[in-house]
C-alpha cells in the first residue's frame, strides 16, 4: 500500500516549499495545489494513494504563506479595505507568484511537465499556470474554483462573513473554527465527518498556523482580477469538477471556468459543496485519471499524425 514518504523542503522561485511524493517515482508526475488558508493534507492520503495506485507520482506541497512553508511575514496582514476593494498596489504577491513557485517546486523536482490539479484557490492557482507556463502542464483539472470574474462565483453572504471575520486565537478557537466553517460550506450530499475535520485542523495548527499568511493569500486572490480573457487561450486538456451546493464559490464559477477554456469538461456534482467528500473520492480520481488520459491521446496524436 502506498504511502506518503518524508516531508521535504525546496528551494522554489526564491521560498521554500514544503512537499512529500507517494507512488512510483518514475510514474507520470501529478501535482497537487491546495486552496486558501489550506495545507497540503488536505490532498488526504486516501485519495492520494487511489491516483498512485493508477501509476502516478503524487506530489503534494505547501503553498506560500501556509504550513511549513516560507510565511512572508515582512508583508504584514492587509487592511480589510485593501481586500474589499481588491488593491493590487498593496498586495505582497498575485496568484502569477503562487504558480511560479509551483513550477520552481517541478524545476526543483526535474520535472518538465505535469499533470496538475487545483482545488479552490487551488484551482486558480493551476489556471494560472496554464496561462503563463502552458508548456509545463500535460493536463489540468480545476476544482471548486473559478475565473476570478465578480459577477461568477461569488461566495455567499454567510460565507462572506467567515472569509473576513476576525481570526480565531489559540489552537482550540482554530479547531472550533474549523469545525464551523465546514458545517457551513461543506456538502450537504454527504456525510459532515467532524472528528476528521478535527484532527485535519489540530495537525495543520500543529504544522504551522497563520492567520496574516491566510489574509495575504486571499489578498493575493482579489487582487489578480479577472482572468477569463486569458483563459481563452489555454490549449492544456482540461476538466472541470463543481459541486451543486457550493456556498464558498457558487456553482457559477464552476461553469464560468469551463466555458472560458477550450474544450474543458465539466462536472457538476449534486450535493457536493466546498470540500472534498470521501465518498466521491472515487470520482474525482477517475476524473483526473481520464482528462490525463485526453493529454495522453493528444499527444500521441501530434506525434504520429497518421
Amino acid at each position: 500500500m502506498y504511502s506518503f514518504g518524508e516531508e521535504q523542503i525546496a528551494p522554489a522561485n526564491g521560498l521554500e516549499l514544503c512537499y512529500q511524493e507517494m507512488g512510483d517515482p518514475s510514474g507520470e508526475p501529478l501535482l497537487l495545489v491546495m486552496g486558501l488558508a489550506t495545507q497540503m493534507i488536505a490532498w488526504q492520503e486516501g485519495l492520494c494513494r487511489l491516483m498512485a495506485e493508477r501509476g502516478y507520482r503524487v506530489i503534494r506541497f505547501d503553498n506560500r504563506d501556509i504550513g511549513r512553508s516560507t510565511k512572508l511575514d515582512w508583508a504584514g496582514i492587509p487592511s480589510r479595505a485593501d481586500l474589499l476593494i481588491g488593491r493590487r498596489a498593496t498586495a505582497p504577491y498575485l496568484l502569477r507568484d503562487m504558480a511560479s513557485d509551483a513550477v520552481g517546486l517541478l524545476d526543483h523536482l526535474g520535472i518538465d511537465q505535469a499533470h496538475v490539479v487545483g482545488a479552490s484557490m487551488g484551482g486558480m492557482i493551476v489556471q494560472q499556470m496554464a496561462i503563463d507556463h502552458p508548456r509545463r502542464l500535460h493536463s489540468m483539472v480545476s476544482i471548486m474554483s473559478t475565473t476570478g470574474n465578480r459577477r461568477s462565483g461569488q461566495p455567499s453572504l454567510k460565507t462572506f462573513g467567515i472569509l473576513l471575520g476576525n481570526p480565531p486565537k489559540g489552537r482550540a478557537q482554530v479547531i472550533e473554527r474549523a469545525v464551523r466553517t465546514f458545517k457551513v460550506i461543506g456538502s450537504p450530499g454527504f456525510p459532515f465527518e467532524e472528528d476528521m475535520v478535527r484532527e485535519m485542523a489540530a495537525l495543520s495548527y500543529d504544522r504551522g498556523h497563520s492567520a496574516a499568511g491566510v489574509m495575504r493569500q486571499l489578498h493575493a486572490i482579489i487582487a489578480s482580477g479577472d482572468r477569463t480573457k486569458q483563459l481563452h487561450r489555454v490549449q492544456v486538456p482540461t476538466a472541470v469538477i463543481h459541486g451543486t451546493r457550493d456556498p464558498l464559490v457558487k456553482p457559477s464559477g464552476g461553469r464560468a471556468t469551463a466555458k472560458a477554456i477550450s474544450g474543458a469538461r465539466l462536472m457538476m456534482i449534486d450535493g457536493m459543496g466546498h470540500d472534498l467528500p470521501r465518498d466521491l473520492w472515487p470520482t474525482f480520481a477517475e476524473a483526473i485519471d481520464t482528462n490525463a488520459g485526453r493529454a495522453r491521446r493528444a499527444a500521441a496524436t501530434v506525434a504520429d499524425p497518421a
